[in-house]
């Protein structure tokens, strides 16, 4: 069966469906990654976001039960230059087709992506619906500029119970704005004994559990919709170490008096270079993010930056100079991705345990 994606700035594209028949309405953005579909699907930060994979084949693989970042994911739908209907894979248990129907995701197939992907880099990330073939196109076009996207993406994607995840280690508290599972699993290799909080956990609730450090995880959408998290960062920032990541590193930025911007078409694969200041290190990394923190708007009696994109210049990590305190853009977790920047959770560790021995 035919479907067309519409853009609102009056592009038509045809192509074939596959996954759900749902029409749905969404932000069209772009990932480079080449590998590690199910996790991008999977990943919260997507939500509400219609996504398109510039490599030209995806679901040659499958879908297996190790790779999940979430287990409902949430983005509106998958656009793909070519659709893989067999998965070739030992791990794989199910099609890419079959799981987008069980989570009653759409895809469309044979779109000429590098062609979107040019455009969104253009004139940046637009709203775009899926329709079917024959629909009326004047009213989908009405219906599509008239869509106001949601707002209150985190909380859509964030626990709204806390819950533990057991270990014998380092007592850690992840605050919850969309994270990936793969920031759980890093902190379960090292031991750490988890409580996961909802993103609107106020600071003294975080604090009557005594951890010993607090992460701040990744998530969807403008980090100036989340007032109440700014509060909670600055009632335990001083008190704990901190390690924020992407939402995280935007929120403490915001809370300690910089600002954020949205980018034309943002930082979506797993190929940017980021360098450390401090060292000159280059790590290739893992990114996933629309907004970014302004370096122009830094204090910089507060706050130092410690990692810069090479490409464009983005801030990618800051450090609090009075407080154990620090937080970057890009995904340490590597899922999917390199693991150049894994290190840090290591630095997070040895940032707790120093704490303790001051404390």
């Amino acid at each position: 069966m035919k479907r067309l994606l519409i853009l609102e700035d009056g592009t038509i594209f045809t192509g074939k469906a596959f996954g759900s028949d749902r029409a749905v309405t969404g932000e069209v953005v772009f990932t480079t990654s080449m590998t590690g579909y199910q996790e991008t699907i999977t990943d919260q930060s997507f939500n509400g976001q219609i996504i398109t994979f510039t490599y030209p084949m995806v679901g040659n693989y499958g879908i297996n039960r190790d790779d999940f970042e979430s287990i409902e994911p949430t983005c509106k739908g998958i656009i793909v230059k070519e659709h893989a209907r067999l998965a070739s894979n030992w791990r794989s248990q199910m099609t890419l087709d079959e799981f987008l129907k069980s989570k009653d995701i759409p895809g469309i197939a044979g779109i000429d992506t590098r062609m979107l992907a040019r455009k969104i880099r253009s004139v940046g990330t637009m709203k775009g619906s899926f329709v079917d073939e024959g629909a009326d196109l004047d009213h989908a076009f009405d219906q599509l500029k008239a869509t106001v996207l949601p707002t209150n993406q985190v909380e859509q994607v964030s626990t709204t119970k806390a819950y533990p995840s057991p270990g014998i280690g380092r007592n850690v508290v992840v605050v919850d704005f969309g994270l990936k599972h793969s920031i759980l699993r890093e902190l379960s290799k090292r031991h750490c004994n988890i409580t996961v909080l909802p993103y609107n956990t106020d600071a003294e609730t975080i604090l009557n559990l005594h951890p010993d450090g607090v992460m701040l995880s990744n998530g969807p959408g403008d980090p100036k919709s989340l007032p109440e998290a700014l509060e909670m960062i600055r009632g335990i920032q001083g008190k704990v170490p901190v390690f924020g990541i992407c939402l995280g590193h935007q929120l403490f930025a915001l809370a300690n008096g910089a600002d954020t911007y949205k980018m034309r078409f943002g930082h979506r694969g797993v190929n940017h270079p980021v360098r450390e200041i401090a060292t000159g290190r280059i790590d290739f990394t893992s990114q996933n993010h629309g907004f970014a923190v302004a370096e122009d708007s830094i204090n910089h009696e507060t706050l130092m930056i410690t990692h810069v994109e090479i490409n464009d210049g983005t801030v990618e990590g800051v450090r609090h100079k009075a407080f154990p305190a620090f937080t970057v853009q890009f995904h340490p977790d590597a899922a999917p991705g390199p693991h150049d920047g894994v290190h840090l959770f290591d630095e997070f560790m040895e940032l707790m345990d120093a704490w303790k021995e001051i404390d």
